[in-house]
C-alpha cells in the first residue's frame, strides 16, 4: 500500500505539470503512453510490437493520437484517420494470407480492437486538452477518477460485503463502487467551488456520477482483459500500480463519453 501511494503522488508530481505546459510536450507524452499501453496490450495475447501486427497497430494508433488542428494537411484529418484505419484493416487480413492463418481472423479483430481501444483513448487526451478550458476539463476529470478509485478501494476495505463483478473482478464490491462515487461528488462540490467549470454545482455533480460510472467500467474492462488472458497486471512500470494500462484505463474509457455526452448535452 505504501509503495502504491508513493508511486501515484511521484507520478502525479510529474503528470500534472506536463498536462498544463500543454503543447508538444503534453502531445509527445501522450503518443509515448499509447505505445506503451499498445505494447502492453498486444503482449497480452502473445504479441511483440516489432513484430508485422505490431507494427502496423502503432502505425495506426500515432496517427488516431494526432489531435485536430495540430498539423497543417490539405486533407482533413479525420478523413485521413479513417483512411488509416481501413488501410490497417486490410493490412492484417492480409497478413492472415501471408502467413496462411498462422495470424488469424480473430487476432486480426484483437488488434484491431487493442489500436482502436488505445488510439481513441488517448486522442481525446489531446483533444480536451486543446479544448479552450481544456486543462480544468482533464484535472477534473483525473481528480474525480482518482477519488472514484481511492473512495472505492477504501470503502470496500472497510465496509464492502456484496460482490460487484466476481467473474470479472473479485476484489471489487458494491459498497465499493457506492462509495467511490461518493467520493467524486464530494470532489467535484469542492473543484466546482474552487475553480468552476460548469454553470452549476449540479451539473458537476452530474458529470461527476458520469465520470466515476464510466471510469469504474473502465477499469472493469481492462480487468477483464486481464482475466481472459490470465495476466496479473499489464505491465511493471509502475511500482504498486502495474502498467500504463492499469493506470489510465478509467480515463481511456472516461474522456471518449464524456465528449459524446457534451455533444448530445
Amino acid at each position: 500500500m505504501k509503495e502504491r501511494i508513493i508511486t501515484g503522488v511521484i507520478a502525479a508530481l510529474v503528470f500534472l505539470p506536463i498536462v498544463f505546459i500543454g503543447g508538444v510536450l503534453f502531445y509527445s507524452v501522450m503518443a509515448l503512453l499509447a505505445i506503451i499501453g499498445l505494447r502492453e496490450l498486444l503482449r497480452m495475447r502473445g504479441f511483440k510490437l516489432q513484430q508485422v501486427p505490431g507494427i502496423i497497430s502503432l502505425f495506426m494508433v500515432l496517427i488516431l493520437v494526432i489531435p485536430d488542428g495540430l498539423l497543417d494537411v490539405s486533407y482533413d484529418l479525420n478523413t485521413l484517420k479513417i483512411f488509416g484505419i481501413i488501410i490497417v484493416l486490410y493490412s492484417l487480413l492480409t497478413w492472415t494470407v501471408i502467413t496462411k492463418n498462422q495470424f488469424t481472423f480473430q487476432d486480426v479483430s484483437f488488434v484491431l480492437t487493442a489500436t482502436l481501444y488505445i488510439g481513441v483513448g488517448f486522442l481525446y487526451f489531446n483533444e480536451t486538452r486543446a479544448l479552450e478550458n481544456g486543462i480544468r476539463t482533464i484535472f477534473f476529470v483525473l481528480f474525480i477518477v482518482w477519488a472514484t478509485d481511492s473512495g472505492a478501494y477504501f470503502f470496500g476495505k472497510s465496509i464492502g460485503k456484496r460482490k460487484l463483478w466476481p467473474v470479472i473482478s473479485p476484489n471489487k464490491t458494491i459498497e465499493g463502487s457506492l462509495g467511490g462515487l461518493l467520493c467524486a461528488v464530494i470532489v467535484a462540490v469542492v473543484f466546482q467551488m474552487v475553480l468552476p467549470i460548469y454553470s452549476t454545482i449540479i451539473l458537476a455533480v452530474v458529470a461527476a456520477v458520469v465520470i466515476g460510472t464510466f471510469g469504474q467500467i473502465g477499469d472493469l474492462v481492462e480487468s477483464a482483459f486481464k482475466r481472459h488472458y490470465e495476466v496479473k497486471d499489464s505491465g511493471t512500470l509502475l511500482p504498486g500500480h502495474g502498467g500504463i494500462l492499469d493506470r489510465f484505463d478509467s480515463i481511456l474509457f472516461v474522456l471518449p463519453i464524456l465528449h459524446i455526452v457534451q455533444l448530445l448535452s
